[in-house]
């Protein structure tokens, strides 16, 4: 567990110190989860573990995930000692923090067993205006993944850019449907009680305080902020779950979800700080079992030539994507 504590935390404990000193410390922090996330996969291997269920790390990300959010929107807005550059810097590493780890971590969370750290994770996904994204996640995708009633699951030939829009809207409009359907088995009939209430509630109590914190400015930080992020979110969707389709069986359904139908990464220490999301297949095939206990068997289970990050750059440019990844899906999917 100490690997994951340190990969997830220090990017964060880096972001802070460069929205208070500016400095170098901007630089080093943007550093920590781009240039060195990709030395260390390369040059480290992945240590034994020892906590099953990981749920205090995550609790601590959690807290971290709400002070460092006001914290980079001040920062950003407010800070005036802070240079252009360092702003940048911070901006695109708050982005990729929120994107990458606290994602990883609402996502574990989501996926808990008791009410409190599944109303946590929710939270998590409100600040950062993507509420409507649990639902969809849980009700839609997990349901859905590898077929084309998923709007998360890319099709083969689809650029990121395109998947973008198709995806935003989407997933918003199938976890509404899915939750109102799933309201009207229960005999549930009050609006006051749909869940997209509290996801809009939430992103709205959200920007209020970014408004309290640094007036328009900070509203207009927070969001951006808050888009980086879901791109980043986005980024991860499409790359695990590229050109991948689970086959029709004789009834017209789609086969149950195998370790076939998603992408994984191999490297560790991206995978330590987005606590284990990179070994996607053994999520989808047991969504319960707790991040350190996620297993990769590269026989039965599609892997990335590169880790999950770095082939989230690839998926910028099309061309290059398509390039190395589409050969790769038809291998896997004549496998099956």
């Amino acid at each position: 567990m100490i690997w994951y504590a340190i990969a997830s935390l220090t990017p964060a404990l880096l972001l802070a110190l460069a929205c208070t000193l500016g400095g170098a410390w901007p630089l080093l922090a943007l550093m920590s989860i781009t240039v060195m996330v990709f030395f260390l996969d390369r040059i480290t291997r992945l240590m034994p573990e020892r906590d099953a269920t990981g749920r205090m790390l995550s609790l601590m990300l959690a807290v971290v995930h709400f002070v460092l959010l006001p914290l980079g929107v001040w920062a950003l807005a407010r800070n005036d000692a802070l240079e252009l550059a360092d702003k940048l810097m911070i901006y695109l590493g708050l982005g990729l923090f929120f994107g990458q780890i606290s994602n990883s971590n609402a996502h574990e969370l989501i996926h808990a067993s008791t009410r409190w750290p599944r109303r946590i994770g929710t939270a998590i996904y409100c600040t950062l205006l993507h509420g409507h994204h649990v639902s969809a996640h849980l009700r839609v995708h997990h349901i859905h993944a590898a077929t084309d009633a998923d709007p998360n699951s890319a099709r083969l030939g689809e650029g990121f850019y395109a998947y973008v829009l198709r995806a935003l809207r989407g997933e918003f409009i199938a976890g509404w449907r899915a939750d109102t359907a799933q309201r009207a088995r229960a005999g549930k009939r009050s609006a006051l009680t749909h869940p997209y209430l509290a996801y809009v509630g939430g992103a709205l109590l959200a920007l209020v305080a970014a408004f309290a914190l640094a007036g328009w400015g900070g509203v207009a930080v927070h969001v951006a902020i808050a888009f980086y992020a879901q791109l980043q979110l986005l980024l991860s969707d499409y790359v695990q779950h590229y050109g991948l389709r689970r086959a029709l069986r004789e009834d017209g359904r789609p086969e149950p979800v195998g370790p076939h139908h998603s992408w994984n990464a191999p490297a560790w220490y991206s995978s330590a700080m987005m606590l284990n999301a990179p070994r996607h297949s053994d999520h989808h095939m047991r969504p319960g079992r707790a991040f350190p206990a996620l297993t990769l068997t590269p026989d039965t289970m599609p892997v990335l030539p590169r880790s999950l990050p770095v082939m989230a750059v690839l998926a910028l440019i099309p061309p290059v994507w398509r390039r190395v990844m589409d050969r790769r899906v038809a291998r896997w999917q004549k496998a099956a």
